[in-house]
């Protein structure tokens, strides 16, 4: 689904957790009303702690905490850190929970990706950093490179909107909170999210519209790059027309076989001009992109099948020249300080024996969409997650007419 454009906000990129937990932590201890959460991970280390001390007090002062998780990447937390949310008055919703199979979690695909906080309708985040220490640079060599956005103005009201639509099946308390609509900056911007229902491609849409109209530059800075044929070609096109076009993929990666499957794509794009260089600092996060000198999108969104066709994803993207020109600034210094550039010469050598898998990895991407269809079909539902009085985890009852909507078809 994408919203309307919105003009009249005030639009602040965070660069890793360094930047983002502080704001985001303030803005939690700072409400009055309501905190709407959304994450993909929580771990209980130093990061994920003061996240539920945030929440805790928030809550204590009675303030509505929502807290939605994913039931594949939060599957740790424990009975602890459980009970002192929920006994604090937070309510937790898990998408899609499942048991364990031989010790392994079987609901791999269609997973809830978005990063959202809304607080008190006036000001929400969004991006691609989760609630934990591999976020900040102290980690060490694998903290992760990512990216996040505060906003305040009238597109927090459809981000508020979107957000009380995720929980609408666990939760049927109604908002206090009248979002705040007066004009706080001069950015347009435009919130769009994916679902498996009617807007399975809709952030792919506005990827391809605006490399379609680029005529200066275009750069992406991506953890997870094996998009779809129709992307990889409008990326071509655009570096023919003239374009400068840059990647900046992975090359310290966290999980290398995502690293392998992009470099599949590299001959195809560099014999037309695609700049590419991998980020070797640390593992590249962000799932970030500009287009000339006024567009630009940060999110929870790859560029990668499970992103693509399969997620649950939210970007924003942004009209304003003065961010666009920010970012960029960022990513060159990225390029040019921490990066090493990928020659044609180096991604053709040993083609011989890479050729089969080429052939098979650029055609995956083209018939990518059709096999996902093939994949059988369940409807993924939002469970509110409790303690017993045993300290046990439980999830309370929920009727069987409310599957999410965003879930209940192939992607």
């Amino acid at each position: 689904m994408s919203y309307a454009w919105r003009d009249g906000n005030e639009v602040r990129l965070l660069i890793n957790g360094e930047e983002y937990y502080p704001r985001a932590f303030e803005a939690i201890r700072a409400a009055r009303e309501e905190v709407l959460v959304e994450t993909f991970i929580i771990f209980e280390d130093k990061v994920g702690r003061a996240f539920k001390n945030a929440l805790i007090a928030a809550a204590q002062r009675g303030v509505r905490v929502e807290l939605t998780v994913d039931g594949y990447g939060t599957s740790e937390l424990s009975a602890e850190y459980v009970g002192a949310l929920t006994e604090a008055g937070v309510k937790i919703h898990v998408f899609d929970p499942a048991r364990r199979v031989f010790g392994l979690r079987t609901n791999l695909f269609r997973r809830m990706h978005r990063k959202i906080l809304v607080v008190d309708g006036e000001r929400a985040f969004i991006g691609g950093i989760n609630y934990s220490a591999d976020h900040l640079g102290d980690f060490g060599p694998m903290a992760k490179q990512d990216y996040a956005i505060e906003v305040r103005g009238p597109v927090v009201a459809d981000i508020h909107r979107d957000t009380l639509r995720m929980i609408k099946p666990a939760s049927s308390e109604p908002s206090r909170v009248r979002p705040v609509t007066r004009h706080a900056g001069n950015a347009r911007l435009l919130l769009s999210v994916r679902d498996n229902q009617r807007h399975g491609t809709d952030i792919e849409e506005q990827y391809l519209r605006a490399i379609r109209t680029a005529d200066h530059r275009l750069v992406i800075a991506n953890a997870y790059f094996f998009p779809g044929y129709r992307l990889l070609r409008e990326l071509r096109n655009a570096a023919r027309r003239g374009v400068k076009v840059t990647l900046i993929l992975q090359g310290q990666p966290d999980m290398p076989w995502v690293t392998a499957l992009s470099r599949l794509l590299y001959n195809y794009l560099l014999r037309d001009g695609v700049t590419i260089y991998e980020y070797c600092q640390r593992p590249l996060h962000g799932k970030v992109a500009l287009v000339d000198r006024e567009w630009s999108t940060v999110g929870s969104s790859n560029l990668d099948p499970l992103s693509l066709a399969l997620n649950l994803e939210a970007n924003l993207f942004i009209r304003d020249a003065a961010f666009n020109q920010q970012l960029y600034d960022h990513l060159l210094g990225l390029a040019s300080e921490h990066c090493k550039s990928i020659s044609l010469a180096r991604a053709i050598r040993g083609y011989w024996w890479r050729a089969p898998l080429i052939f098979v990895g650029f055609h995956l991407t083209r018939r990518f969409p059709a096999i996902v269809g093939l994949l059988p079909a369940h409807a993924p539902r939002l469970k509110s997650l409790h303690t017993r009085d045993d300290g046990e985890l439980t999830y309370a009852s929920e009727p069987p007419e409310s599957p999410l909507p965003q879930g209940d078809s192939h992607g």
